[in-house]
């Protein structure tokens, strides 16, 4: 389906700017994280793990304004790892569309520490609509306090890289161009937008790019006004852009976006608190319904409406025809 060509332009430019200040912005998409990789209930209760959990959580961000879901199926009966059986994640897009049965679902391609390419790319055979697609190698440091309960789980510390190059990166988004997927382009790295501009001149990736700026990641852009604006400058023409902010920066980051015509991705993938902890008292967890909610809020307060899943598939050039798993 054609994009709808007036909710796209130069984000960072004066006059494009000012025009839509006069003419109002488009709908906010907002797109919802609910779990992420490795983090349980022992960072948070409200973070989701079995098929059922998930879907319960998607259809409440749902009810709130998500438009998209960006998922991370866990293993079972061993929820800390990702899932790497393609069945496990289409009963997990059944079961999330038989709730909401227009929501654009997207899969996560990144994968735990360790997996192989076979593994991390496994959701692709389940055929979600969009799949996220990291742009350069990263660092990262995790730590996890130990888990009880059902599925107990000794405390995790440990330093990987997640490995990016320019083959795989041209192998996966062949492998979603042929299964019609559309590529969520995870910008960490102020440098990774040469490889969206290297995809483009390779011939496989096509407009609107989903360009996702993520902010305040560790080794990677900074979460400020500033390092927005130069990243969106760089972006190729015909770039539909979403931002994230990682932990304490999520509101300011999501207000950032949605003052700008921008859209925004919330969740528990990003951030545990509605309300950080300070010294003199505890902060407050939130669900991925209270993030979805606090950001629908703000863009309304910007005066911009919140966007159905069938404006975010015309927005996107998606099918209006929601992809079915039967």
């Amino acid at each position: 389906m054609a994009p709808d060509p007036t909710a796209i332009w130069r984000y960072a430019e004066t006059f494009p700017f000012l025009e839509r200040v006069e003419r109002g912005f488009p709908p906010a998409i907002l797109s919802v994280s609910v779990n992420g990789a490795l983090r349980g209930p022992e960072s948070s209760p409200h973070i989701p793990e079995t098929v059922e959990q998930i879907t319960g959580s998607v259809g409440d961000a749902y009810d709130a304004g998500a438009s998209i879901v960006h998922l991370h199926a866990r293993e079972p009966g061993r929820p800390w790892r990702g899932a790497t059986d393609p069945e496990h994640w289409y009963a997990l897009h059944q079961s999330i569309r038989a709730r909401c049965p227009d929501l654009i679902i997207m899969d996560s391609t990144e994968g735990d520490p360790g997996m192989s390419f076979e593994e991390r790319t496994a959701c692709l055979e389940a055929m979600p609509e969009v799949a996220s697609l990291t742009l350069a190698p990263e660092m990262r440091v995790v730590s996890i306090p130990e888990r009880g309960g059902a599925h107990p789980r000794a405390a995790i510390s440990l330093e990987d890289g997640v490995n990016v190059t320019y083959s795989g990166l041209e192998r996966l988004v062949a492998i979603m161009r042929e299964r019609k997927i559309k590529p969520e382009l995870e910008l960490k790295q102020a440098g990774a937008v040469q490889v969206i501009h290297h995809l483009i001149h390779k011939g496989l990736l096509e407009p609107p790019y989903m360009v996702q700026t993520v902010m305040g990641y560790p080794t990677g852009n900074y979460a400020t006004v500033q390092s927005v604006l130069d990243l969106l400058r760089d972006l190729p023409d015909r770039s539909l852009w979403l931002c994230i902010g990682k932990g304490r920066a999520q509101l300011p980051m999501t207000t950032l976006a949605l003052l700008m015509g921008g859209h925004v991705r919330v969740g528990l993938e990003d951030n545990l608190y509605l309300t950080p902890s300070t010294p003199e008292q505890q902060g407050v967890l939130g669900t991925n319904a209270d993030f979805v909610k606090r950001a629908a809020r703000i863009a309304r307060e910007l005066q911009r409406t919140v966007a159905t899943p069938a404006q975010a598939r015309t927005m996107l050039g998606l099918s209006q025809t929601a992809r079915p798993y039967p």
